[in-house]
C-alpha cells in the first residue's frame, strides 16, 4: 500500500480521531528518541488531548498497530518493529527501582546542604528509567542570593568525596526560590519539568509547579507527582546557614559565581555565545549545566524523526490541514 493509500485509509478508519492519531505518533516519536516505548495509558496521558477516553484510544493504537505505523510487543507501543525496545524498557524499570535507594540517600545529602530548599530528581531516573550508565540527576531550589555558595558547597562535596563521580549525583540546574519559571518553553523542557519527582520540601514542588504551567500546552493531562517521600535534614543545617548568612556568605556567593562562571567560559570557550547562554545559563538566580548542548539535538532529533515518519508514511503530524486538502 502506499503512502497516499495509507492516508486516505486511515481518516477513513478514523474520521474522528485522525488528530488523536497524530497525537499518539508525536509523543511516541519523542520518546523514541530515547529508545523508550510507552504503555497505552501513558500515550493517553501524555497525548495533546485532554481526558482520552480509553476505548477510542485502543482503538486509534489498533488501527495504528494495523497500519503498521507503530509496533507493540508486551504492552508497550513504539514506532518501528524493533521488539527488543519493550524487553529494554522492563529491564531499566528495574534498575530505576534499584537506584531509588541511592536517589533517596544522595536527596537527603543535598537537602542537608545550607541555603538548598528543595531538592528534585530530573532526566532518566525521573521517568522510572535508568541504563546501567546512566547518572542520577539532580534540580535543585536555593534560598534568593545563595544559589553560587550553595552550588559551590555541593560541588567541593562532589569532587571531594565522590571522586568527581556523576553516577549518583550529577549537579546539573540550580535556581532559585524567587525565580521558579523555566523560560525554555518547548517539548524538552516541558518533559523535564513534567517529569521531576520531588525529594525535598513538596510545598515548594508546589509553587514551582503553579509558577510552570505552561507545560500543559504539551501535557495537557498533568498532575503533579504526590509527595511521598519525607526527609528532615539535620539540624546542623541550620547551624551552618547562620553562620554563612551574613556579609561573609555574600561576599562567598559572589566570588562563587566569578569563579566558576570564568572557570566555564574558560573551558568553554569554543562555544558561541548563543550556547553558552542556553546550556551554560548563569546569572545570579540560576546556574544550568549541560555543555553537551542536549536540548538542541534532542529537539533537532526531534524534528528530524517527524520528518522522516511523514515522508515514510505520507501520514502528516504537523499540519492537519494539509491532510485533508491532499487526501
Amino acid at each position: 500500500m502506499n503512502c497516499l493509500s495509507v492516508k486516505r485509509k486511515i481518516l477513513e478508519m478514523l474520521p474522528d480521531s485522525s488528530d488523536l492519531a497524530r497525537s499518539f505518533i508525536r509523543k511516541l516519536l519523542y520518546f523514541d528518541i530515547f529508545s523508550h516505548p510507552l504503555l497505552a495509558k501513558e500515550i493517553f496521558e501524555y497525548c495533546d488531548f485532554p481526558d482520552v477516553k480509553e476505548m477510542q484510544g485502543v482503538m486509534v493504537l489498533k488501527e495504528l498497530q494495523n497500519h503498521h505505523l507503530i509496533g507493540c510487543e508486551s504492552g508497550f507501543y513504539f514506532i518501528g518493529d524493533d521488539t527488543s525496545k519493550a524487553a529494554h524498557r522492563i529491564e531499566y524499570n528495574e534498575l530505576a527501582r534499584q537506584r531509588m535507594t541511592d536517589a533517596r540517600k544522595y536527596s537527603f545529602i543535598a537537602a542537608s546542604f545550607p541555603f538548598v530548599r528543595a531538592v528534585f530528581i530530573s532526566g532518566t531516573l525521573s521517568k522510572n528509567v535508568m541504563k546501567p550508565d546512566s547518572d542520577i540527576d539532580f534540580f535543585i531550589i536555593t534560598e534568593p542570593g545563595k544559589l553560587w555558595i550553595c552550588r559551590a558547597f555541593l560541588t567541593l562535596y562532589k569532587k571531594l568525596l565522590l571522586g568527581n563521580s556523576h553516577r549518583n549525583f550529577c549537579l546539573n540546574y540550580f535556581i532559585d526560590s524567587n525565580n521558579l519559571e523555566i523560560p525554555d518553553k518547548n517539548i524538552f523542557t516541558a518533559t523535564e519539568v513534567a517529569f521531576l519527582l520531588p525529594m525535598y520540601n513538596y510545598s515548594l514542588y508546589e509553587r514551582f509547579m503553579e509558577k510552570n504551567l505552561w507545560i500543559r500546552d504539551e501535557f495537557p493531562n498533568f498532575k503533579p507527582r504526590r509527595d511521598e517521600i519525607t526527609i528532615c535534614p539535620p539540624a546542623i543545617k541550620k547551624v551552618l546557614e547562620y553562620i554563612f548568612d551574613n556579609r561573609f556568605g555574600r561576599f562567598l556567593d559572589r566570588l562563587s559565581f566569578s569563579v566558576i562562571l570564568s572557570y566555564w567560559k574558560r573551558k568553554f570557550r569554543d562555544m558561541n555565545e548563543k550556547s553558552f547562554s542556553l546550556n551554560l545559563r548563569s546569572q545570579k538566580d540560576v546556574s544550568k549545566h549541560h555543555p553537551s548542548g542536549f536540548q538542541e539535538r534532542v529537539i533537532s532529533q526531534y524534528s528530524a524523526k517527524i520528518l522522516a515518519f511523514e515522508q515514510s508514511s505520507g501520514f502528516l503530524l504537523t499540519e492537519p490541514d494539509q491532510l485533508k486538502a491532499t487526501s
